[in-house]
């Protein structure tokens, strides 16, 4: 990969390692489903207008918009609003680049290398000693809905790349036309007309903001780049480079909303990136010991 598409890799990463943090700003005063209705309406509407819909089909547009929209960010919104924090939701979603390697080593026939199959066993140990505390608690449904979100992204990748070398700005823009009215009818239902309208009649900044920051820089931005990254390379080669979210997660929830981390999340996000590292570098690592 070229140092021009490895910047943009690492940019992507700090956006989505900070909309965690904006995430839970947000559903602080917004109901979660509504708020990830505007994200993704706001991100179709106007780009629709001004950006042509890629050649392919409407199938592979409402799949990547279901899969990246209503069930990924549905889930994500719900669970960081029912109280997974912030912080600890931005290392589990980073399951998302084992789900991927997966299905893509299913369903595409790519072949993970060894040190890709041991990072998903590390990272996998590290979710499990995260989930045990929550398991036991209330905070069971969050984390679980937060490892569905993972997998659907991992589905959405899956999708994207099966779309080909097209342009992904455009694919993300019209893909985004799917979610609002799924995720809007969910939140009616879930939220109650009463509640959605009394937010919807009571815009303020806060949610001005955390709709633009979520739409734009996060949405349309940051997915067109993952995605014409991921149309160009291996999954194995893009999706590593999640690394950088929790750092930028955990920073930025620490920081701005004061979230500390418990001994065992600590160590199970701590296994996570190890994990996520191995598979980084484990290649490289591998032929220097050849070497020597």
């Amino acid at each position: 990969m070229p140092l021009a598409h490895v910047l943009l890799a690492l940019i992507v990463t700090v956006i989505w390692g900070l909309s965690f943090v904006v995430i839970k700003l947000g559903v602080g005063t917004t109901p979660p489903l509504l708020l990830a209705s505007l994200r993704f309406l706001f991100a179709a509407v106007p780009a629709v207008f001004l950006v042509p819909r890629p050649p392919v089909g409407w199938r592979s547009l409402a799949a990547y918009g279901f899969f990246l929209g209503v069930a990924q960010f549905g889930l994500l919104f719900a669970a960081i609003a029912l109280g997974m924090p912030a912080s600890l939701a931005s290392v589990v979603m980073q399951a998302q680049v084992f789900f991927t390697i997966l299905f893509a080593a299913l369903l595409m026939g790519e072949r993970p290398g060894r040190h890709q199959i041991l990072g998903g066993i590390v990272a996998c140990l590290g979710l499990v000693l995260m989930a045990l505390p929550r398991l036991s608690g209330g905070g069971a449904g969050p984390f679980l809905m937060t490892v569905a979100a993972a997998a659907s992204w991992g589905v959405a990748n899956i999708v994207s790349k099966k779309a080909g070398r097209v342009d992904m700005l455009g694919y993300v823009v019209w893909a985004s036309l799917i979610p609002p009215l799924p995720l809007l009818t969910f939140s009616l239902m879930l939220d109650g007309p009463g509640q959605v309208l009394a937010a919807l009649s009571h815009v303020n900044g806060g949610m001005i903001g955390a709709v633009a920051y979520l739409a734009y820089p996060t949405t349309v931005f940051a997915f067109a780049v993952w995605s014409f990254l991921l149309s160009r390379y291996p999954a194995a080669t893009v999706t590593p480079f999640a690394l950088l979210v929790p750092v930028a997660g955990i920073l930025g929830s620490t920081l701005i909303l004061g979230e500390t981390m418990r001994v065992p999340e600590a160590i199970g996000g701590a296994i996570i990136v190890l994990g996520l590292a191995i598979n980084v570098f484990g290649l490289r690592v591998m032929r220097r010991l050849r070497a020597a």
